[in-house]
């Protein structure tokens, strides 16, 4: 069932001719009009007939849950066809409509329920607060009765040396890790302010707002462009050395696979939703449903367990809320590196997440990125292997936020999640790590065991950087926090000009054009600024531009083999021929990946973005 729920000043409503499907209706039904009500616009899907008890018990639920929140006077249970391509028999529509408005009017609330079958005119005022306009699906499915537990926060300490340390007294080394534990503690403001990334990326012709797109998708101009790609073939490397192999799957999933609907439902209102005649069609919230189709139609046997199969999201598609999308942080259109880890049973797995955590936290180093981490667990696993907890938080190689769940709310039972603090104080989550136990038994994935049993295995989700766009808008983040100590800057092997050569005057030209040449063979990313600037003005627009290596070419440079190179990241100025320039760049890329410059090598030719 689909439902769409409008708190509305007044609707009104009337009747214009019947069809043959229509119920009948005393006079008094045909035109109505109802202040300050709740209407709830509804479908009644084919998915509903396997159960209408429990389409009406859950719609019935989630409608009394935003009547109480919202203050209307009356329940309109209106019937909107055109909210689904998949709709009910009419007879079902009808009898899940009334047994609504009968459930509803028992609980002792005032409800009007709208012809069925009939073309009508309707006119609707909605009241326009941040609950006036909410979408639901409903499944036809009995919600588990849950277990009343004496306390159902979780809750948090810090994990230290094999030890528990509660988070209020704890003596904090890490700034970053007491803010990390104030944000998910709920005492952390915002502040309402930008984050500078969202400059930053501006500046430097990184990227910026689509205008013409929904909200929370970019444009990315060819220097942005480029540091996605490098950052994507860093993961791609860095999985497939573990034996990972790439696959390659939709962007789009068929709703009526009921694996597929009741797995996205879990995921709530931040989907993306699109129909066409015959299909009702989610956008992809990150690689899963493709992931686990493959996996579904490959014969695996315990032999080839475990078995890693990767993906590279361009895009995944996150129905964020309007004020919550900001800069690289947060988007509705984003791009993730997906693993998926098939496991034979939890020993298998949990032995698979000890080798993740390194490659997680590995990534924090190789992008110079300070990782604080959260070990999310639900009390049953914890108390099951508590060993195993401190031991996994141990590799992490500092004090961990632990946060211990009551009891198990999503399809994993142990989760780590790794996060970078920007510039306010706010964690840009990154790296994550979840134990899957559900996604196996529910899509169908199997595997031979030994005895040629066919067995339901766990699976791990593991995005070793998190989405690329986050992993930028960190690099930025950091980079405006460490601007008092240091000069700003990318990694090297991620700087989309790694040297500039500045020629004084035209006669040094030729020269600087020939090394920026040679520079090019050793595959270097090197551009020549030859524009009729002073150098004083090239060597602050190099700056500007974070270059990590600037040479001023002049007629001793003609003369001699050796430069004067001015070096960013310690502001000096440092005297080297070519080839140790080279070796010191080799070195800082070391085991990197490699993109040329997508750019013309004269700054003279280059457009403004």
């Amino acid at each position: 069932m689909r439902i769409l729920l409008i708190h509305s000043d007044y609707i009104k409503y009337k009747t214009k001719s019947k069809t043959k499907i229509a119920e009948k209706i005393e006079d008094k039904k045909k035109e109505g009009k109802f202040e300050n009500s709740l209407v709830v616009f509804t479908a009644v899907e084919k998915e509903d007939e396997k159960n209408p008890e429990a389409v009406v018990e859950n719609a019935t639920s989630e409608i009394k849950d935003i009547f109480s929140k919202v203050g209307a006077e009356t329940i309109v249970i209106y019937p909107y066809a055109h909210l689904s391509s998949s709709l009910s028999s009419p007879d079902t529509a009808k009898n899940i409509l009334k047994d609504m408005e009968a459930r509803l009017i028992k609980d002792g609330l005032n409800v009007q329920r709208v012809p069925f079958g009939w073309y009508k005119s309707f006119e609707v005022s909605c009241k326009g607060h941040p609950l006036s306009e909410l979408s639901r699906t409903i499944i036809a499915e009995e919600k588990p009765k849950e277990e009343k537990f004496e306390d159902e926060k979780s809750q948090f300490y810090i994990l230290s040396e094999g030890k528990l340390h509660g988070t209020d007294n704890y003596p904090y080394q890490s700034s970053d890790l007491e803010k990390l534990v104030a944000y998910e503690l709920g005492k952390l403001k915002s502040s309402g302010e930008e984050p500078p990334h969202v400059k930053i990326m501006r500046e430097k012709s990184l990227a910026d707002y689509e205008p013409s797109a929904d909200v929370g998708h970019l444009r990315w101009y060819p220097k942005g462009r480029l540091i996605r790609d490098l950052l994507a073939d860093y993961v791609y490397n860095l999985v497939t050395e573990r034996g990972a192999m790439p696959v390659e799957t939709p962007i789009m999933y068929d709703l009526d696979d009921e694996a597929i609907r009741v797995h996205a439902e879990k995921f709530g209102e931040r989907q993306y939703r699109l129909g066409t005649k015959n299909k009702d069609l989610m956008l992809r919230y990150a690689c899963c449903f493709g992931a686990f189709r493959i996996l579904t139609d490959t014969f695996l046997t315990w032999k080839n367990l475990p078995l890693s199969i990767y993906e590279l999201s361009t895009y995944s598609f996150r129905l964020e809320k309007r004020g919550e999308v900001v800069g690289l942080k947060r988007l509705r259109g984003f791009t993730m590196p997906d693993m998926h880890t098939v496991c034979a049973d939890l020993n298998q797995a949990l032995a698979e997440f000890d080798q993740q955590i390194v490659m997680c936290a590995q990534t924090g180093g190789d992008l110079n990125i300070n990782y604080e981490a959260i070990m999310r667990v639900t009390a049953d696993f914890l108390k099951n292997n508590e060993e195993w907890v401190y031991h996994a938080a141990e590799k992490v190689g500092k004090p961990v936020l632990l946060e211990i769940l009551p009891r198990r709310k999503h399809y994993w039972i142990s989760k780590m999640d790794f996060a970078a603090i920007d510039y306010l104080g706010r964690p840009i989550e990154n790296p994550t790590i979840q134990i899957d136990v559900e996604s196996g038994e529910r899509f169908d994935i199997t595997y031979l065991n030994p005895e040629e049993e066919e067995n339901n295995p766990i699976i791990i989700h593991c995005s070793p950087t998190g989405s690329i766009e986050r992993v930028i808008g960190s690099l930025l983040e950091n980079s405006a926090i460490k601007m008092a100590e240091k000069p700003p800057m990318f990694p090297v092997w991620l700087s989309p000009t790694q040297v500039r050569i500045l020629p004084i005057a035209e006669r040094h030209l030729d020269f600087a054009l020939k090394l920026a040449d040679d520079l090019k063979d050793e595959q270097v990313r090197v551009d020549v600024d030859d524009r009729q600037e002073t150098v004083g003005k090239k060597i602050r627009n190099a700056g500007g531009e974070w270059v990590p290596y600037v040479i001023v070419v002049g007629d001793k440079e003609l003369e001699g083999g050796q430069m004067m190179v001015n070096v960013r990241e310690t502001q000096q100025k440092v005297l080297m021929d070519k080839k140790e320039l080279i070796d010191r760049i080799r070195m800082e890329t070391e085991d990197m990946p490699f993109r040329r410059l997508p750019l013309s090598l004269k700054l003279s030719g280059r457009v403004q973005f």
